[in-house]
């Protein structure tokens, strides 16, 4: 697995932070209490996209997203009740803000999207699977900064390449999520 430059690190935080929204649940983070909590996915890398496009960094993005892992409680209502934890610590942020427990994306993932699933171990589990390999990305506070979990690294999301992730291999539906992105950033081009 490619490990981030520091540079690049730091690159990608500091356009990360630049996304109020993002700043906003960052500065707040304690607040949400999330077991092994990430920010994750659209928020982190469509804000890097946006700002290579010369773009607004918040502009189009439909939602944050949250990884935890919760393995104690792998019921709809349970996650339902962190959900509702995290919209009313981050109130009045005015952005859509989604919380998803990974321990039990197993139990509705191929209802959902057609392919089974395997149980997985943490949240950064679940980040490794994301459809395209470059989008694997998750942030969080640590002692004395940031805690960035990018399996891939991030150089080929600067550069905007978009690749299959041989964990989930569902060509298909990369097919869509490519097409969906290079709509909204035509620069970005399909890596085999």
């Amino acid at each position: 697995m490619a490990r981030p430059s520091s540079t690049a690190q730091s690159q990608f935080i500091a356009r990360v932070l630049r996304n109020p929204g993002n700043a906003f649940i960052l500065e707040r983070w304690s607040a949400l209490a999330l077991p092994d909590g990430w920010l994750v996915a659209g928020c982190l890398f469509q804000t890097v996209w946006n700002l290579c496009g010369g773009r607004a960094p918040q502009e189009g993005i439909k939602d944050y997203d949250l990884f935890y892992f919760d393995a104690a409680d792998l019921s709809e209502a349970g996650e339902q009740a962190v959900q509702s934890r995290v919209e009313a610590a981050l109130g009045g942020l005015g952005i859509a803000v989604e919380a998803k427990n990974q321990a039990r994306v197993h139990l509705w993932y191929e209802a959902f999207f057609g392919h089974p699933y395997p149980a997985l171990r943490d949240a950064r589990d679940g980040i490794d699977r994301f459809l395209v390999r470059e989008t694997c990305v998750g942030l969080r506070p640590a002692a004395g900064g940031w805690e960035l979990h990018a399996p891939n690294g991030v150089d080929g999301l600067a550069a905007g390449t978009l690749t299959r992730n041989p964990l989930t291999p569902h060509g298909p539906l990369f097919d869509a999520k490519a097409a969906s992105y290079r709509a909204r950033w035509p620069w970005l081009r399909v890596v085999d």
